[in-house]
């Protein structure tokens, strides 16, 4: 069996999900139109900061925290109802992570492409 590079997995993940910029994903956050899940690690927010209103949950958490059973949907965190736009520091992790949600069964879920360095050059406010 031969293995898979990162490039060829988030190659295909390219190929299945939705990838937005982060202008687009501005819009729909100011018209609360969205759930925006920042995933980097604590020490990245800690380092570069993090974007005011957005839900933290690692990557490592996601699949755990987004299933629908868990307290973050019990305790009214996430809105099932509305897109879930994802972002980690460049657009791998996040690319990978909404693969990941789609294969759960989630439909409306997309990636900022570029991640938090897109992010940083945008109308969203860094905190």
């Amino acid at each position: 069996m031969k293995l898979k590079s990162i490039q060829n997995l988030v190659s295909n993940a390219l190929n299945e999900i939705k990838t937005i910029d982060a202008s687009e994903a501005f819009l729909m956050f100011k018209n609360k139109k969205c759930n925006l899940i920042d995933i980097r690690e604590i020490n990245e927010l800690e380092n570069t900061g993090k974007v005011e209103g957005a839900t933290h949950i690692p990557r490592g958490m996601l699949e755990v925290y987004l299933d629908p059973n868990s307290p973050v949907f019990q305790n009214g965190q996430l809105d099932q109802n509305k897109e879930f736009i994802l972002f980690c520091a460049g657009g791998v992790r996040s690319a990978l992570a909404v693969k990941s949600l789609k294969d759960m069964g989630y439909q409306k879920v997309s990636h900022i492409e570029g991640g938090f360095a897109s992010i940083s050059g945008s109308k969203f406010k860094i905190v």
